[in-house]
């Protein structure tokens, strides 16, 4: 077993350990501020303010990206067999690039989401 088999996962699980701890550590000093200062955090989230469910914002983005990464398989297809474009070339640039537009367009759809709600 090498140095890279052990070392690639401790650093990922480093990374998300370390990604959660300055959340919550942050999270709980902007807290304790608000409480220092005597404010209520409720500032934060008017009576007004309408904010749309986490759940919806990630099953939108998540359906959007599988289907742009489909699209971008069968775009790929096509131009590999019909017009005799390179698999190498084909496949990853045709999938990165809907899979991307997908994301762009569920950014949007989110925005509009958000005005909606």
């Amino acid at each position: 077993m090498g140095a890279a088999e052990v070392l690639i996962p401790a650093v990922f699980f480093g990374t998300v350990f370390g990604i959660f701890y300055l959340y919550i550590s942050a999270r709980n000093k902007e807290r304790l501020a608000l409480i220092d200062k005597g404010a209520d955090a409720s500032i934060f989230y008017g009576k007004d303010r309408k904010v749309t469910p986490v759940w919806k914002v990630i099953v939108i983005n998540l359906a959007l990206l599988l289907m742009g990464i489909g699209v971008g398989i069968f775009i790929a297809a096509i131009l590999n067999y019909n017009l005799g474009v390179d698999e190498e070339v084909a496949y990853p640039g045709t999938i990165f690039f809907m899979a991307g537009l997908g994301l762009f367009l569920g950014y949007y759809f989110t925005k509009k989401l958000n005005s909606d709600a």
